[in-house]
């Protein structure tokens, strides 16, 4: 049985009593909403920056890692602009929308508890899923400016360098991230009962986060209810979109930190992050823009279930192709 399958199961079992408990309605309807505030603006930044202040600055570094990353979702993003702008030209916001659905993957909410599940007592794993995070922070303030560019006629005149320069300086990823390297470029040893209460901030991010998504994918799938479903041009939209999510980006990953010469440890989860399903957040972006709103709230949806049949099949290949 392949070794992912065990954190994997249990990733998305915490997701499925999620669901199970919003669809009861054992809890207030909003709790998901004040479940991901606290994952996203207390527990993740916490764990993020005590576990990159207490690693070393030279392990942080790790430039074929952040290379390799970087341009597969720099090489996928573009590849699917080109082709949403060759099926609609004057489409730009929704090109840049589905850009975005194809390589923001949910590094955090996922590839934190998923590496910390698949390689335990290894802090380079949740080190990894924070140079993920933050790089993919990047690429979504990047199709943020896109988007709002491409919609000036709805949206203010705001200068695009201050639009990404706002939303990288308001993000708690980016803030959480920039003062744990900073602490670690300066040596800087946290006192233990500070160490110690971000720990276990940072310890409730993992089950919190993966609970508000099994929450979240319900209140998803109530509102599709009585929507198009199953139109031939959405199927063929969400199964490209997945398409290059789940399997061409991984690829692409994969070619890039090989070439890159990354460790082997630090290929394998290189790929898996970069095998992660779309993040909610580019709903939330879609949804303010009124751009796309409905298919990316789908491909988020059947992307997280298609996860469970595509990430066991990527880990099986990575061992067959990274240990021969």
């Amino acid at each position: 049985m392949s070794s992912i399958l065990t954190p994997l199961i249990a990733v998305f079992a915490i997701m499925l009593l999620g669901s199970l408990i919003q669809k009861s309605r054992l809890l207030p309807a909003d709790t998901d909403v004040v479940l991901n505030q606290f994952v996203y603006y207390v527990a993740f930044p916490a764990i993020l920056l005590i576990v990159l202040a207490e690693t070393r600055i030279e392990d942080i570094a790790q430039w074929g890692f952040i290379g390799g990353f970087s341009l597969a979702m720099v090489i996928t993003y573009a590849l699917v602009i080109l082709l949403s702008l060759w099926q609609a030209p004057k489409q730009q916001a929704i090109a840049a929308m589905r850009g975005l659905n194809s390589t923001f993957g949910n590094t955090a909410f996922i590839g934190i508890p998923l590496m910390s599940l698949m390689f335990p007592n290894n802090k380079m794993a949740l080190v990894a899923a924070a140079i993920a995070s933050l790089l993919s922070v990047i690429m979504f303030a990047f199709a943020l400016v896109s988007i709002e560019l491409a919609s000036r006629n709805k949206q203010s005149s705001e200068p695009a360098i201050l639009i990404m320069a706002n939303a990288l300086g308001k993000n708690p990823i980016v803030v959480g991230s920039a003062i744990g390297i900073t602490l670690s470029a300066c040596h800087v040893n946290l006192p233990n009962s500070v160490s110690l209460m971000l720990h276990q901030l940072g310890n409730t991010s993992s089950p919190c986060a993966l609970f508000a998504i099994g929450m979240v994918l319900v209140k998803a799938l109530r509102q599709q209810t009585g929507s198009k479903l199953f139109t031939t041009g959405l199927i063929a939209e969400l199964n490209v979109i997945n398409l290059f999510k789940l399997v061409i980006q991984p690829l692409i990953a994969y070619g890039l930190l090989s070439v890159f010469g990354v460790e082997q440890q630090w290929l394998i989860m290189g790929v898996l992050l970069a095998s992660l399903p779309t993040a909610a957040s580019v709903y939330l972006l879609a949804d303010r823009y009124q751009v796309h709103a409905n298919v990316s709230a789908q491909a988020i949806l059947y992307g997280t279930l298609m996860t469970f049949i595509s990430l066991p099949i990527i880990e099986s290949l990575l061992k067959t192709y990274t240990q021969g």
